[in-house]
């Protein structure tokens, strides 16, 4: 009788727990969606006054790791191995603390603000997230930088993801911003491929390019086109990167036959500088590090490469803490432009210290053929 009483209570207990699986993956189903393709968005705070040609600008991109990221930070799907072959795996699902959260997203504020650029790319930007405590730093940043007009570009919503179970990520409401000191006249978000792999579309939601149009002054026929990027980063083989990336060159594609000026950066999450092993590490190059260089873009357009590019990296490896020559670094980060704008960039140095990215700023000019 006694046995049958516990094999009737272990029974009961598989029975819930299956139950209680099957219901989490509907429920998971049930909430998941993409964001329909050539979505506008409106500008938050307009602004008047037009680019022009022949004038020297700046912007700034910066992926501020949804404010989570101290140099003593790592993340629990990054992974890794070091040179001895010792595996590496990250710890946190968020960030470590509220107050860290909190601190970690006002220093990359201050870190805009310094730079005093005309226009930002801004990425990983949490509206509403578990991970963040809930803090809103796209409200933070866009109360920050009133001087500027905002647009924001939702690329990652989820339902409450329950893994890790020691902390679990959560639900998620998170995008990109773009902050403009001059007249934007139009934006429109466009949807990149992305996997619907069973666990990995949880976890990939909904990445995006944000199209900014702005008019430039005395030119009827011209846009200045600014695009807001963040690739996937975690695709084995880089199979939806690929496609990404065919989708974002049909898009230069398009905008420089129009004749415009067209800039696109952010976050590529591919070496854009041939850095892939030009920073001292004791750890092996990640499988997640492919490259892109100038060929693979579409035609008249180039990889804007900071001079300061063998001296200071833009992305660390979140599988380890941050220690400068033993993290795994390299260049992910920067602009690409076509051949009517002159630029040349800069990488600055933050050390790492609040985002597992530094940023980069650039300086170009529209050339007036």
């Amino acid at each position: 009788m006694l046995i049958r009483k516990i094999a009737k209570i272990a029974l009961a207990a598989v029975l819930l727990v299956l139950a209680a699986v099957v219901g989490y993956v509907i429920y998971m189903q049930a909430s998941y969606n993409r964001i329909e393709d050539f979505t506008k968005i409106d500008t938050k705070h307009p602004k008047q006054e037009q680019v022009k040609a022949g004038t020297p600008y700046r912007i700034l991109t910066y992926n501020i790791g949804f404010g989570a990221y101290s140099s003593d930070y790592s993340f629990f799907m990054d992974t890794g191995e070091m040179k001895d072959g010792t595996k590496t795996s990250g710890t946190h699902a968020r960030a470590v603390s509220r107050e860290e959260e909190e601190k970690n997203t006002e220093k990359s504020l201050s870190v805009l603000k310094d730079q005093n650029a005309d226009f930002l790319f801004v990425q990983e930007v949490d509206e509403k997230a578990t991970r963040s405590y809930q803090v809103n730093q796209r409200e933070l940043l866009e109360e920050g930088l009133l001087d500027y007009a905002s647009v924001f570009a939702k690329n990652f919503h989820s339902a409450y993801l329950f893994y890790p179970f020691f902390e679990p990520h959560g639900s998620v409401e998170a995008g990109m911003l773009t902050f403009s000191k001059y007249r934007i006249s139009e934006n429109i978000r466009r949807q990149f491929p992305v996997s619907d792999a069973f666990i990995t579309k949880f976890t990939d939601l909904d990445r995006c390019f944000l199209v900014s149009r702005l008019p430039v002054e005395g030119e009827k026929e011209k846009e200045l086109v600014l695009i807001q990027v963040h690739l996937s980063a975690y695709d084995e083989g880089g199979k939806i990167r690929a496609k990404q990336l065919s989708l974002l060159n049909e898009t230069l594609k398009e905008e420089r036959d129009k004749g415009n000026y067209v800039i696109a950066g952010g976050d590529f999450n591919h070496d854009i500088a041939d850095s892939i092993d030009s920073f001292p590490s004791e750890q092996k190059t990640p499988s997640w590090v492919c490259q892109l260089k100038d060929a693979d873009l579409a035609e008249g357009f180039r990889f804007v490469r900071a001079e300061n590019a063998k001296e200071v990296p833009t992305c660390r490896g979140a599988d380890i803490p941050y220690r400068k020559g033993v993290t795994y670094t390299t260049i992910v980060d920067g602009f690409l432009v076509s051949d009517n704008v002159a630029a040349e960039a800069e990488n600055i140095d933050e050390g790492f210290l609040h985002s597992d990215h530094n940023p980069v700023v650039m300086t170009f000019t529209l050339e007036d053929f």
